[in-house]
């Protein structure tokens, strides 16, 4: 894995592990000689994320829409920096950049980058690992909605697995540079059964 694709959110959130989670997360990378890609803020977990690994000598490219770049949210110290259209080249810009994602504590922008990715994979359009860092149970609730899906038919086992989660940053970085490829079956729509 040469590159990692993080989704976190704009605000730092109220318990201070998810500031340290980012951060380490942040200079793991960094360490690792692992680029940083990410949606380029410098505000929240993502300006926390972006600062610890510039500050330990990494690469950190961002990737934003332009109307957020012009309300001076964008960071200015990255390695480089993508402004483009829309929130959809931004994911589709991201994914290009990446080998795998990691989604931290967010909101519903962290949500849905890390769901599109996930679904890119469920529906075999990458081979990507998609991986959650559960911090402080953060994705507890959302972790046991996807179980709850999968017990009631509307997510495939196979496709549920493909949801890598750990709470422990290094460990999951681990399992992302060993990842293999599951084979999944094609994903078959309704009445295809």
């Amino acid at each position: 894995m040469k590159s990692l694709c993080v989704f976190c959110g704009a605000n730092l959130g109220r318990r201070p592990g998810y500031r340290r989670a980012a951060e380490h997360l942040g200079e793991s990378l960094a360490d690792r000689g692992v680029t940083l890609v990410y949606g380029g803020g410098n505000v929240g977990l993502m300006g926390a994320l972006a600062d610890a690994s510039l500050a330990r000598g990494g690469r950190v490219i961002g990737v934003m829409p332009r109307a957020l770049a012009e309300k001076e949210i964008a960071h200015t110290g990255l390695s480089e920096m993508h402004v483009v259209g829309s929130m959809h080249e931004r994911k589709a810009m991201m994914a290009d950049l990446a080998d795998a994602f990691l989604t931290l504590p967010g909101g519903f922008g962290t949500w849905d980058e890390f769901c599109e990715a996930l679904t890119w994979s469920q529906l075999g359009l990458q081979k990507k690992a998609c991986a959650f860092l559960n911090v402080e149970g953060y994705y507890d609730a959302l972790l046991a909605l996807a179980d709850r899906a999968a017990a009631d038919g509307f997510i495939r086992e196979e496709h549920r697995d493909l949801m890598l989660v750990d709470s422990d940053a290094e460990k999951l970085l681990d399992r992302l540079e060993n990842y293999e490829v599951p084979y999944v079956p094609k994903w078959v729509g309704p009445g295809e059964r």
